[in-house]
């Protein structure tokens, strides 16, 4: 009987392989996925926008919690007393309606037998003056609210720049491994032709030997490109938030962008201090501080609060009883504290002073930040344009280098110089192309421009 074809040297049945190749398609399908999709992705699912949107949430709620000062507190409640202290009991009557001229007896006042009171009570207050606490709680509400807003803002800028760097550096990551695949192929050629002319007794098996040590070396070089893309698309899925294990096929090709900067690097820092959202939490914080302080000093003023209460007194929990009602104006100063409202009134004007503090280190940091990208562009697109021609320049010389060594009229040691010289020209290219496109990125998010909707995203 005979036994199914196989591969050589595998021992893989060729059956298989013809079923692998009609699975393959979809066993190592691949999502296409742009640049554009990539960012509307990553902010749909990253877990720091939840964050960022639970933030706003939570800010908003505070807004209402702050309103609800404006408007009546009603409290219910139920007591039950029991007790035969001769003032208990004398009120519990009149307020249950139940008093009556057996109760004059001195006996009976002196010495009354115990009672229940059964006490429904219906409690309503409405601040009348409060000084502005509510309205400026309000208002400090709001200020938080606009920096949650800001904070999302922010978040969704630096989601964008992350998932620009880590789209672009699978790009990357691919096309530093092609070119160790090419490194390979080369090598695998030059040790070819070298062995050829070994063979033909014009050179001597050390240039073999030596084109060997350099194949593994190439060999060695795409593996870790290989491991490097690997890392690299694991890092774009988390940029993402999805799966580590989802593939993508990127259709988004690397190339530099526009170059130079296009406005000036005042233009950028202006652009900065108005978009910002660092810049715009500052002079939230700023104003929020000082709101607070004037919530703070509210306690040196009378607060005045309407009450209405209504109440049912009655013995046994079912049973009929007296209904009774009591309205009121109350005037509440706190005259003295021990120091407290002092004290909060200065930790919120220190508060203050530390947030102008802080406004202008962040207007700092930022401009430092604008002219470190306005820079690293300009110097991005430098490289590039020097970067490109030494690559064509050193595609060439190995070319030329190639042909003299099958002449015989150079050694080895030269061809692998330029091997290496060729490979280090591919890679620097390559590099500076990455840089420049995620430095024009950074430089708009420098700017606080830098969105879904942005020029290089698109």
């Amino acid at each position: 009987m005979s036994s199914p074809l196989r591969i050589e040297g595998l021992g893989i049945p060729a059956r298989f392989l013809t079923i692998l190749a009609l699975a393959g398609p979809r066993l190592l399908a691949q999502e296409a996925l742009t640049l554009r999709e990539a960012v509307d992705l990553a902010l749909h699912s990253n877990p720091l926008v939840a964050a960022s949107d639970a933030g706003e949430r939570e800010a908003e709620a505070r807004i209402h919690q702050a309103h609800s000062g404006f408007l009546p507190q009603l409290q219910f409640s139920e007591n039950l007393q029991r007790g035969n202290n001769p003032v208990f009991v004398f009120s519990s009557l009149l307020s249950q309606h139940q008093f009556s001229d057996a109760n004059f007896a001195i006996g009976s006042l002196n010495r009354p037998d115990a009672m229940n009171n059964y006490q429904s009570q219906l409690r309503v207050e409405q601040v009348v003056f409060d000084a502005r606490q509510t309205s400026r709680s309000v208002e400090a509400a709001r200020f938080t609210r606009q920096m949650a807003g800001e904070d999302t803002r922010r978040s969704r800028s630096d989601i964008t720049l992350n998932v620009l760097r880590a789209y672009f550096g699978v790009t990357l990551a691919e096309e530093n491994l092609d070119v160790a695949r090419q490194s390979v192929d080369s090598a695998r050629a030059d040790l070819g032709r070298a062995e050829s002319i070994y063979q033909s007794g014009r050179s001597t098996q050390a240039d073999v030997l030596a084109l060997r040590v350099h194949l593994a070396a190439m060999q060695e070089q795409q593996i870790r490109a290989s491991n490097d893309l690997a890392v690299a698309r694991a890092a774009l899925n988390d940029a993402l938030g999805v799966s580590l294990d989802r593939r993508f096929e990127l259709t988004t090709p690397l190339e530099s962008s526009a170059g130079a900067p296009e406005g000036t690097l005042e233009k950028y820092g202006r652009l900065a201090a108005e978009n910002r959202p660092e810049m715009r939490q500052a002079e939230l914080a700023q104003r929020l501080a000082r709101t607070q302080q004037q919530i703070a000093g509210v306690a040196y003023w009378p607060q005045v609060a309407f009450q209405g209460i209504v109440e049912a007194d009655r013995q046994h929990l079912f049973s009929k009883g007296g209904t009774n009602w009591l309205t009121a104006v109350t005037l509440r100063w706190n005259l003295w504290n021990g120091g407290e409202t002092k004290a909060r009134v200065e930790q919120a004007r220190f508060a203050e002073s530390r947030a102008e503090a802080l406004r202008k280190l962040a207007d700092s940091a930022i401009h430092l930040e604008v002219l470190k990208a306005y820079l690293a562009l300009r110097a991005a697109a430098q490289r590039v344009e020097v970067a490109s021609a030494a690559a064509a320049e050193a595609e060439e010389a190995h070319r030329i280098i190639q042909n003299r060594h099958q002449a015989g009229l150079i050694t080895v040691t030269e061809l692998l110089r330029s091997e290496t010289a060729l490979a280090a020209a591919r890679t620097r290219r390559l590099a500076a192309v990455y840089d420049h496109r995620i430095a024009d990125a950074a430089l708009e998010h420098a700017a606080g421009t830098l969105a879904a909707d942005s020029a290089l995203v698109n």
